[in-house]
């Protein structure tokens, strides 16, 4: 008989974690990179607090989610990059097809805005971060032929722009993030997390409610085909 694997319980633990549909939705609506309380995430995925507390126990305690307390409110939010890439890929892969469609007009408005922009973490997804990689990469600021890194051209695009990149961390610089509506890679990284935070910060994409939906500006639409030729219509 082959030897047990000591690694089969964590991988086992880690699956127990994500099955049950209350705790992948918590996992979910973290994705866009903010803390959330357990009220906030009760209401979110309408169950009692006393059930959203248990849920958030077991995720903290499985690595997955790290609170912090404020007073008499407890924060939670993704334990780290890693956390946030597992679920999005995780999603990518359960992603409905085709034949299914959402049942009613809030689903179906909800799954539109997610699928045209929002956040995976902390950079763009859906189409305003495909069509921010696709173009990138059409001008030469981005490779994705042997995985995702920058162009000499690129960091200085960056620099351009006053968009600063942290080189002295353990994150790497750039790399690809399944795209679960899309089915293809986003920027992520140091370099998509920044280009995120300079797009919101400059107006050129601004959250939609309480959610990780996002959706380009006027000024946005301007900006980003005037900087890489990004048709509006595209992201929008």
């Amino acid at each position: 008989m082959a030897p047990h694997d000591p690694a089969a319980p964590r991988l086992a633990a880690l699956a127990a974690l994500l099955a049950d549909e209350t705790r992948a939705s918590f996992c979910l609506a973290l994705l866009d990179g903010r803390a959330w309380t357990a009220g906030e995430l009760a209401r979110y995925a309408s169950v009692a607090p006393s059930t959203a507390s248990e849920h958030l126990g077991k995720l903290v305690a499985g690595g997955l989610l790290t609170e912090e307390r404020q007073g008499r409110h407890r924060y939670v939010r993704l334990a780290d990059e890693r956390t946030a890439h597992l679920v999005e890929d995780l999603a990518a892969r359960a992603a409905p097809g085709d034949e299914e469609r959402p049942r009613t007009l809030r689903a179906a408005s909800t799954s539109s805005a997610l699928a045209r922009g929002r956040t995976c973490y902390d950079h763009l997804a859906g189409r305003i971060g495909i069509a921010l990689a696709d173009a990138m990469t059409v001008r030469g600021l981005l490779r994705q032929d042997t995985g995702f890194a920058l162009t000499d051209a690129g960091l200085g695009w960056f620099g351009a722009l006053g968009i600063g990149l942290d080189t002295g961390t353990r994150r790497p610089l750039v790399r690809g993030c399944l795209d679960w509506t899309e089915r293809r890679p986003h920027l992520a990284g140091t370099a998509g997390a920044a280009l995120c935070r300079h797009a919101l910060d400059t107006g050129w994409c601004v959250r939609i409610g309480s959610g990780r939906a996002v959706k380009a500006t006027a000024d946005g639409e301007r900006a980003l085909h005037e900087l890489l030729g990004i048709e509006p219509e595209t992201i929008r």
